[in-house]
């Protein structure tokens, strides 16, 4: 556990992370040896397990660069919590948080005994049992704790949640959030952008810092304008598929300008 991203959420130093989805320790490596602060691997909506969550994660410790690695659950579920944590990761990130007392529930089973319920056990995050009683001793607290605000419900009682103490985050789930009120693939749609500053103006009410996604990089001028205070822009196969389209128009023009016959009009055998 590196801790810089607790630190730096605290300070309010904008850091910026990337999203993962491709359950591969390369990819993760790749990702955290460049210019991100944190790597989020997502569980909720991928086939990803917790087995390759922590090759993953060892992909990301390999990094020269710092880099935290946080993880999406699927679920605000005690058990898969608990799991996760003994990785060794960062943090966490929690989907359709509603209420103040289901934010309660996530940092009471992000806590040992007195202060929570997370069972005791060594693992990686103990290095096998090697730190066990130093680890045990000095985890609670120390995890980054992210709320996902995705919910007519969450948005309605967000102010509640953004004070439950052991809260370090907000994140607004933009396509979910969308979906709630009825304008999924509307990005500009009024009622999602002043969900967004709901979510924004309860979390610095509450002097926690607030994040969303963006995959499109030129959306992140607005988001830094709006008052996010840290933002994943971004994903792995986002990413991949602007790379790969931008790398075909740049060859059609080259063959267009250059070739001796145009992209479409080659036959399947003459390729």
């Amino acid at each position: 556990m590196t801790n810089t991203l607790k630190q730096a959420l605290e300070a309010r130093s904008y850091p910026m992370g990337t999203w993962l989805s491709v359950g591969h320790p390369a990819i993760a490596e790749v990702s955290a040896s460049q210019s991100v602060d944190f790597v989020l691997i997502d569980t909720e909506h991928t086939t990803i397990s917790l087995e390759t969550v922590e090759s993953m994660s060892r992909g990301i410790d390999a990094a020269a660069n710092p880099t935290d690695s946080i993880v999406r659950v699927p679920w605000n579920d005690p058990v898969r919590l608990k799991r996760v944590l003994d990785i060794g990761i960062d943090g966490v990130m929690v989907p359709m948080i509603e209420s103040a007392e289901e934010a309660k529930d996530l940092v009471d089973a992000m806590r040992y005994p007195p202060e929570g319920s997370r069972g005791i056990a060594s693992g990686r995050a103990a290095e096998y049992g090697d730190r066990f009683t130093e680890y045990v001793k000095n985890a609670n607290g120390s995890f980054v704790t992210i709320a996902q605000i995705e919910s007519k419900t969450g948005l309605q009682n967000v102010d509640e949640i953004a004070a439950v103490e052991g809260i370090d985050a907000l994140f607004v789930g933009p396509a979910d959030m969308a979906g709630a009120l009825g304008v999924f693939g509307e990005n500009d749609a009024q009622e999602l952008t002043e969900a967004m500053d709901r979510v924004v103006q309860a979390g610095h009410d509450a002097d926690i810092a607030v994040g969303t996604l963006t995959v499109d990089p030129a959306d992140v001028a607005d988001r830094v304008e709006r008052g996010f205070d840290f933002l994943i822009v971004g994903k792995d196969t986002a990413n991949l598929s602007t790379a790969n389209d931008e790398a075909r128009a740049v060859y059609n023009e080259a063959v267009n300008q250059y070739g001796q016959i145009a992209p479409d009009d080659r036959t399947q055998n003459e390729w």
